[in-house]
């Protein structure tokens, strides 16, 4: 009872026919690079087509690769977009892992299209932050001396099933292998990793302790005072027997948000005052108080790889980007700031009498509050609750990305950028169903 033909089967404003008409614009360079021109090796999926089906699914919502696999069955609009082609699970997921970085151009690409429709507007744009777990759990997470503990271990069992091998070989048809050597993810590899990160950290906090203490003492020499022993700070410098690493997804970092903890990355975005997301990156900071110019970079670099050559007249953040060294103009072409100031910013040390000294940073916190209290920055303040929270909104709850489907910071990275792309994407397709 279908149509014969399968273009027959979805209207014509439909978001599939979108996706393929966006596939038709990009530059697939990137991804046919990869292949061998020679004819040898088994016959590839086209990368248009894969393009196509991975933009769709995640403008969906839909990223998991099985997922995928079974809609390209069983809903007519995968069906169209795969050309009636049923790519298996593991072909998806090795394509996404092959294509990574190329993947992550989906972003500059939906910037360019955006920008030639006139919905990139960068007069005020919004910069926020947002915890998203990683594809591991907190349970994963281990001390140094459980790392070392378990990694002795599974060495201990390799070396008695290397003295049993023909008892082995004998009782299981996998040569005798113990079960926690068996896992196919390199469990002791990613062991080791976790530990060497844990002792690198822990090998950090030392040296900046010893630097600090050295500038300290030559410091009292030059004075004509004697050395002193000085107390590693708890934030930076002390020792953390307690310290932990996940074994499953070594680069994420356990995180505080509203409503609990997760075990994920902090993932940052710059939208316009359209929702149209202008920069993304990830970072494994626990708070967003250091990404005010990394992302002021990244902005500047995504703009002018989509073409746009404009810059930002001003910038909205919350609280949580508030501190000297980002509003006291040291930050090279910065627009201008409108950050709130934070409850912990400093006003001066108390006295005896009770009064607080005069702080070196009081005439930028008299600044900001003056700033923030002007019927402009009002507006601002209420832009950004209306712009960059609903774009988050938009991402985890709508299209449901609170989780990433890949582990380690360049795989996440990647994905975050994928996300953010086919955000722009969904605006853009909305505009033109909009204007007819």
């Amino acid at each position: 009872m279908l149509p014969p033909d399968l273009r027959d089967w979805l209207p014509q404003d439909h978001l599939a026919w979108f996706v393929i008409d966006v596939v038709d614009q990009l530059d697939l360079s990137r991804f046919r690079a990869s292949y061998r021109p020679d004819g040898h090796g088994r016959a590839a999926y086209d990368p248009a087509m894969m393009v196509g089906l991975l933009l769709y699914a995640y403008c969906l919502g839909v990223r998991s690769s099985r997922a995928i696999e079974r809609r390209c069955v069983e809903d007519i609009a995968f069906r169209v977009l795969a050309g009636n082609h049923c790519p298996d699970h593991v072909t998806i997921a090795r394509f996404r892992q092959r294509h990574e970085l190329a993947l992550a151009e989906v972003l500059v690409d939906s910037l360019r299209l955006c920008a030639t429709a006139g919905l990139v507007e960068l007069g005020t744009v919004m910069l926020d932050g947002t915890k998203i777990e990683a594809n591991a759990t907190k349970s994963a997470s281990r001390t140094l001396a459980d790392i070392e503990a378990e990694v002795a271990r599974m060495l201990s069992d390799a070396d008695a099933a290397d003295t049993a091998d023909d008892e082995w070989e004998r009782r299981d048809r996998d040569g005798g292998i113990p079960p926690a050597l068996a896992d196919p993810r390199s469990r002791l590899a990613r062991l080791q990793e976790a530990k060497a990160r844990l002792e690198a950290n822990a090998a950090e906090r030392a040296e900046r302790f010893a630097e600090r203490s050295r500038q300290l003492n030559e410091a009292r020499a030059a004075n004509g005072l004697p050395a002193r022993t000085y107390r590693p700070r708890p934030r930076s410098e002390a020792p953390q027997p307690d310290a932990k690493a996940n074994v499953t997804d070594p680069d994420s970092r356990f995180l505080r948000r509203q409503g609990g903890t997760c075990q994920g990355y902090n993932a940052q975005i710059v939208c316009t005052a359209g929702q149209v997301i202008v920069a993304a990156e990830i970072t494994q900071a626990i708070n967003d108080v250091e990404q005010l110019e990394p992302m002021l970079h990244a902005l500047a670099a995504t703009t002018s790889d989509a073409g746009i050559p404009h810059k930002p007249a001003a910038l909205v953040a919350d609280a949580g980007y508030w501190r000297a060294e980002n509003v006291d103009g040291s930050i090279a072409d910065a627009p201008e700031l409108f950050i709130p100031v934070a409850k912990h910013a400093r006003r001066g040390k108390p006295r005896q009498d009770g009064h607080a000294s005069e702080s070196k940073t009081d005439h930028l916190v008299v600044a900001m509050n003056k700033r923030m209290a002007t019927p402009r920055g009002k507006e601002m303040a209420v832009l950004r609750r209306v712009t960059v929270e609903p774009t988050f909104g938009q991402i985890k709850d709508a299209r449901s990305a609170r989780r990433f489907m890949r582990r380690g910071l360049d795989a996440c990275a990647s994905e975050w950028k994928l996300i953010c792309g086919t955000h722009n994407l969904l605006k853009l397709w909305r505009h033109q169903h909009a204007s007819g």
